[in-house]
């Protein structure tokens, strides 16, 4: 899009009610920060999927004092 076309065309259209110009000026920069966001760079090694906690509804109801899983 040229800066033409810009001058114009609306960018933005208020179908309902009238907006001030603060209130222009706010959703434009909203829509602005949102264009220009750039999403987070994947990490170079995946994330593990499974679960690193253990599920204690699976586990034995006790282990004796001296055992070796607590």
């Amino acid at each position: 899009m040229n800066p033409a076309d810009i001058s114009d065309r609306s960018l933005v259209r208020v179908e309902k009610g009238e907006a001030s110009e603060e209130e222009l000026a706010a959703l434009t920069a909203v829509l602005l920060a949102r264009a220009a966001h750039r999403p987070a760079e994947v990490p170079a090694q995946p994330h593990a999927t499974a679960a690193r906690w253990r599920r204690l509804e699976r586990q034995r109801g006790f282990h004796g004092a001296r055992s070796w899983q607590r």
